[in-house]
């Protein structure tokens, strides 16, 4: 009997006549898809598309391409649920998978469009104005008192209220992504990006390693429920805390880092046993109430000198009124993270099939605490596939104060999308802890391409502001005026408060 009766999903193809014969493909695979024999040999049943043969090939003699084997036609079995069912008799296991939901389901930003000024709204010159995108995370006081500055103008008083604010150059920030589950060089990368650029990263799971120690100002530290790496000198040393409620690949489960993953250094940084799989557990057993919440929210304040501590959920049914009861706790920002959010390991069947999409969650957050009266409490980050400045303006236009990029700012650093994370074989040396992978990454190149990436994105949303004739992005925010849909229906559009296109 056949071992498997699922075929390879990608073709290997080597033209040996270009072929130096070199060797470099097998050295840059972390899949061990080749072999060496005087010339190298693929084994098609374990390439993942990464492309980081064909990248790195001198003699651009490789190509690999999607295995077309026929299957009957049928509507209502797909072929990918055909050879899951497959897998599944073969394993008898849950199927795993990494990076973001990638299924066939409406992208509203798709569906939205800008406004943009003609004849009676003049544009701004965003070359030759300026034009402001600096943001401040955290709290804004019910009022504000100002004095004079001496100089015939006026400043706002010490200890106005927005002190404890963690100002942001640009309204990006990059998301949480744990050391164990992608690198240390892209911890280092994502750092030293950070701090170029006057925001923030984020510590993901828990764990600063104290190479990161200089970049404390620019960095998030995030507290989950296995509190892995948690220490008051931990908490002291981020400029903002978040505690991690849920994420928006897998809503209503727990983290899990498995032990193959888990080196020395991961176990020292993170505070759990080296090489045993590091589960953080669904429910946040400090948490069984919004009092809970509270208690929990004050208690890091106090640990650390009342720095701004924000709550990450997953974007789910009914997020306005959870919204609400997290700001009402005192939490100084709401994380929201939609369906489409990307994971280093997680269920598929709970990836591709729970949650809401980012874009109703961050409109219906930011309206349910508008119609309170408490939307100046908090800031809103929107987490889950921002795939470019588009999204981020639309995203911004919708409630949001800032973005959070994760799978786009892995992209920059190489990531092909070919979803296997969960792995620990990332041929770029991302999301791996193998050496002789996670050198590939140099810390320099990594944090170059990064500011470059939110320099581009920046750039553009001044583009995006000066057609729409406002010079800051502060004007923007919540400005669903500004948007139009289309190919929405009435009801999501009434849900978004988004009008449709033509009115």
């Amino acid at each position: 009997m056949p071992t498997t009766l699922i075929q390879p999903e990608f073709l290997v193809e080597i033209d040996y006549d270009k072929c130096h014969k070199c060797g470099r493909c097998v050295q840059q695979c972390g899949w061990g898809v080749y072999s060496f024999n005087e010339r190298p040999f693929p084994d098609d049943t374990k390439c993942r598309a990464c492309h980081r043969c064909v990248t790195y090939c001198p003699a651009h003699c490789i190509k690999i391409k999607k295995n077309d084997l026929a299957l009957r036609d049928n509507a209502n079995w797909s072929a990918e649920q055909r050879k899951n069912v497959w897998r599944q008799a073969e394993s008898g296991g849950v199927m795993l998978t990494g990076m973001g939901n990638d299924k066939f389901y409406q992208s509203v930003f798709d569906h939205l469009v800008l406004d943009a000024c003609q004849v009676t709204n003049p544009s701004i010159d965003p070359l030759r104005e300026p034009m402001e995108l600096r943001t401040y995370l955290g709290r804004k006081p019910d009022s504000v008192e100002v004095e004079s500055d001496g100089k015939g103008g006026y400043r706002l008083k010490e200890g106005a209220g927005i002190a404890k604010n963690v100002k942001l150059d640009a309204p990006i920030i990059f998301s949480p992504m744990s050391y164990g589950s992608v690198s240390l060089n892209v911890h280092k990368s994502l750092a030293m990006a950070a701090e170029r650029l006057g925001i923030l990263m984020n510590t993901g799971e828990g764990g600063l390693h104290a190479d990161l120690y200089p970049y404390q100002d620019n960095v998030i530290v995030q507290v989950a429920s296995g509190r892995f790496g948690v220490n008051p000198e931990y908490l002291q040393r981020g400029a903002a805390i978040e505690i991690k409620v849920g994420q928006g690949a897998k809503p209503g489960i727990g983290g899990h880092l498995p032990g193959e993953k888990i080196n020395k250094e991961v176990s020292t940084t993170r505070m759990i046993p080296q090489g045993s799989d590091a589960i953080s557990p669904a429910p946040h057993h400090d948490i069984y109430s919004i009092e809970d919440l509270r208690q929990l929210i004050y208690s890091l304040k106090e640990a650390s000198g009342y720095k701004p501590v924000g709550v990450k959920i997953a974007a789910v049914h009914n997020v306005g009124a959870i919204a609400s009861g997290i700001v009402r706790a005192g939490a100084d920002y709401v994380y929201l993270d939609g369906f489409k959010g990307g994971t280093g390991a997680a269920p598929a069947i709970i990836r591709d099939h729970i949650g809401i999409p980012l874009e109703i969650a961050i409109a219906v957050v930011d309206q349910r605490l508008r119609d309170e009266g408490i939307r100046n409490q908090a800031s809103i980050i929107a987490a889950g596939s921002i795939r470019s400045s588009a999204d981020m303006a639309k995203a911004i236009a919708l409630g949001a104060d800032v973005v959070a990029i994760g799978s786009a700012s892995l992209m920059a650093l190489g990531c092909h999308l070919c979803q296997g994370c969960h792995t620990g074989c990332c041929s770029w040396g991302l999301t791996t802890q193998k050496a002789e992978l996670t050198r590939r990454v140099d810390p320099e190149w990594g944090a170059e391409r990064l500011t470059n990436l939110v320099h581009a994105w920046s750039h553009e949303l001044q583009e995006i502001l000066g057609a729409l004739g406002v010079n800051a992005v502060e004007s923007l925010r919540g400005s669903r005026e500004r948007l139009r849909a289309v190919g929405l229906d009435a009801q999501t559009c009434e849900i978004l408060g988004v009008k449709p296109a033509g009115l």
